[in-house]
């Protein structure tokens, strides 16, 4: 669709803060005459209130942020802010498709570039906003205002982009709302040397660096061929440690298990609650409230060994620092299998859409396998993987790397390096095997 529509801007914005240190002249943008776009982008998958999150805020956003798009935003001290990563530079004719309720004034801000639209129509119409300049080859931000005396109620649906930039790749969220805006997931996965027969135990260690607890981030540390065991940040005051063994059924609804594909508990430690989980396959599911902290080295042992010829019995141990000692946390026995432990790996996800627009970041640290022939083996080796909603390159705001002892893992947030999937890590043996004595566990 071809818009050659120009509008005429009649305000002047003196100041834009780009930084803490450095305020930058705004600049006025128009509408250019070969104005042009051709690429529809769902702006409910792709924006979120900007500021610093709060429980309030993210409340909010749950009403006003919706797959069908923005819905009756009325708050002027509201900004909506768009993230988009583009692949080339250039202009970039930018329009959005809107209604309001009464006549209002709209303010669009890419960096230092304002433009300012009026919205009069009470039907969705695609109104012209301006022609942008893109410098980097980057995630960009598109800010909304409202005008401080607005009275109407707005909705937006979609963005449109053209010019030069839609030559090359714009990479947005299109179609996913839910995982779309939790952002993508990464892995670390670590491979078993073939000579071992019998991996009874897996060690690892989890370090939240300070300001990286983000709210709906799961810090997954020992996870296996039939679930997952780590720590979470589940609120402003909860935090869990989390231990989880899928069913053999295939359902998204634990009520609809059979009985003889249910996980079984065994025994579970102090304080911990255990239920059935859904939505992500179903199965068995433990957790402790317990605030973990940042920047301390929280351990994490996973027992696997075959109970019968078709049951595998899972146990995950948590070694307390306050406490210096191991502490149970559950043991599950699923059916249907009887093995060994299989397919080792971490993850780092959010599970919290609303916190999707804010970098987090872990390091794993210092994994070692108990073989019951062999003893302690350390795992020196990692691969780094990444989701489905990484892969379809809706959201490239994932990375992994080497650190002292072990790998990182890093999401959300839309920063621009990213990591590409299958790349292979290693680390140095700096430390003996871990102090455990498997005899004495809980």
């Amino acid at each position: 669709m071809k818009i050659l529509k120009s509008f005429s801007l009649i305000f002047l914005f003196l100041v834009i803060a780009c930084n803490k240190k450095t305020n930058l002249t705004s600049e006025q943008i128009t509408v250019a005459e070969d104005f042009e776009t051709s690429i529809s982008i769902p702006i409910g998958e792709n924006s979120w209130i900007g500021g610093e999150s709060t429980e309030n805020k993210n409340k909010a956003e749950r009403s006003l942020i919706t797959a069908e798009g923005i819905k009756n935003w009325e708050d002027s001290d509201q900004k909506i802010e768009t993230h988009i990563r583009f692949e080339g530079e250039g202009k970039a004719h930018i329009a959005i498709k809107a209604k309001a309720t009464s006549p209002t004034n709209l303010t669009v801000a890419v960096g230092s570039q304002l433009a300012e639209v009026e919205i009069n129509n009470k039907e969705f119409e695609l109104i012209p906003v301006g022609t942008f300049t893109i410098s980097d080859e980057a995630y960009q931000t598109i800010q909304f205002s409202l005008n401080k005396e607005n009275e109407s109620a707005i909705d937006i649906s979609e963005l449109e982009i053209g010019g030069p930039v839609a030559e090359k790749d714009i990479n947005f969220v299109a179609d996913n709302f839910h995982f779309g805006r939790r952002g993508p997931s990464v892995h670390l996965r670590y491979p078993i040397p073939d000579s071992l027969e019998k991996p009874l135990y897996f060690y690892n260690e989890v370090v939240v660096p300070e300001g990286e607890d983000v709210i709906g981030s799961y810090y997954m540390a020992n996870g296996f061929t039939h679930g997952y065991f780590g720590i979470q940040a589940n609120s402003e005051n909860e935090r869990r440690i989390l231990f989880s063994v899928w069913s053999p059924y295939d359902t998204q609804d634990p009520k609809e298990i059979p009985e003889d594909q249910q996980i079984k508990l065994l025994k579970k430690g102090p304080d911990v609650q255990v239920g059935e989980f859904g939505n992500e396959g179903s199965g068995g599911q433990s957790f402790r409230k317990f605030m973990w902290k940042t920047d301390t080295t929280y351990k994490f042992l996973l027992k696997g060994e075959p109970y019968d010829e078709d049951h595998t019995d899972y146990t995950a141990y948590f070694y307390n620092p306050e406490e210096e000692e191991w502490e149970l946390i559950a043991s599950f026995r699923r059916p249907k299998a009887s093995n060994y432990l299989g397919s080792l790996y971490s993850f780092l996800e959010n599970f919290v859409p609303s916190t999707g627009n804010i970098t987090r970041e872990a390091n794993y640290k210092n994994q070692w396998l108990y073989d019951k022939n062999e003893g302690w083996i350390p795992l020196t080796n990692a691969e780094f993987t990444a989701d489905a909603t990484a892969n379809q390159k809706h959201r490239l705001d994932y990375a992994g790397g080497e650190v002292s002892e072990g790998y990182y893992l890093k999401n959300c947030g839309f920063f621009d390096d990213y990591t590409e999937d299958n790349t292979k890590f290693s680390r140095k043996i700096t430390k003996e095997e871990p102090s455990v004595n498997l005899e004495e566990l809980p």
